[in-house]
């Protein structure tokens, strides 16, 4: 799944190469063209939403290397990146918000994430997917978004489910894709 991330990264920064080499500005407007596609490129992603979803906080750390990475990579902030802990107390419980608060003003001071070591916040608890993809159909309508899974199969009907029900009650169409592979301990996931 992040080799997807770093492709669009990747695609993103030689696209915008392509229009300064043709001499246009990088505002994406030109008088003669409709933008980089008609330039032949066919690179059309332009936002990208990545959850990680482990039950243990040591799951992030061989990640953090390629999160930090990305976050440097991405100069138009078009990867959104977003961590769980679903091992940590429910979200509302006054435990969690503790924690939550003690985190935030962590990052705040040091842009760092206690939990992850990243630059990339941490959310404690399962995502609402419900509410993700309420996000995202209000944010991009009239858009084709694909939504990837890889991880265990226990979260794949509901997301499979909510692709469905939000392509039929929006103008955003969802497109759902399982990634297979065998997983063994890990709880790890990402759309």
């Amino acid at each position: 799944m992040i080799s997807i991330v770093k492709d669009i990264i990747n695609n993103m920064q030689a696209e915008d190469s392509i229009l300064l080499e043709s001499g246009l500005e990088n505002n994406g407007k030109s008088p003669t063209n409709k933008g980089s596609n008609s330039k032949g490129s066919s690179f059309r992603t332009k936002k990208a939403y990545f959850y990680w979803v482990t039950r243990e906080q040591g799951s992030f750390e061989w990640f953090k290397g390629i999160m930090n990475e990305v976050a440097e990579m991405d100069e138009k902030r078009a990867i959104e990146l977003h961590n769980y802990c679903t091992s940590v107390y429910e979200e509302g419980d006054a435990r969690s918000a503790l924690i939550a608060m003690l985190q935030s003003l962590h990052h705040a001071k040091n842009g760092v994430d206690v939990v992850s070591g990243t630059r990339v916040k941490s959310h404690f608890a399962k995502p609402n997917w419900r509410q993700v993809y309420k996000k995202i159909a209000v944010q991009h309508p009239d858009s084709r978004i694909g939504v990837f899974y890889c991880g265990a199969p226990a979260p794949v009907h509901e997301l499979k489910q909510l692709a469905l029900d939000f392509s039929h009650k929006t103008s955003t169409k969802f497109d759902f894709h399982k990634e297979n592979f065998k997983q063994e301990d890990h709880d790890d996931r990402s759309i």
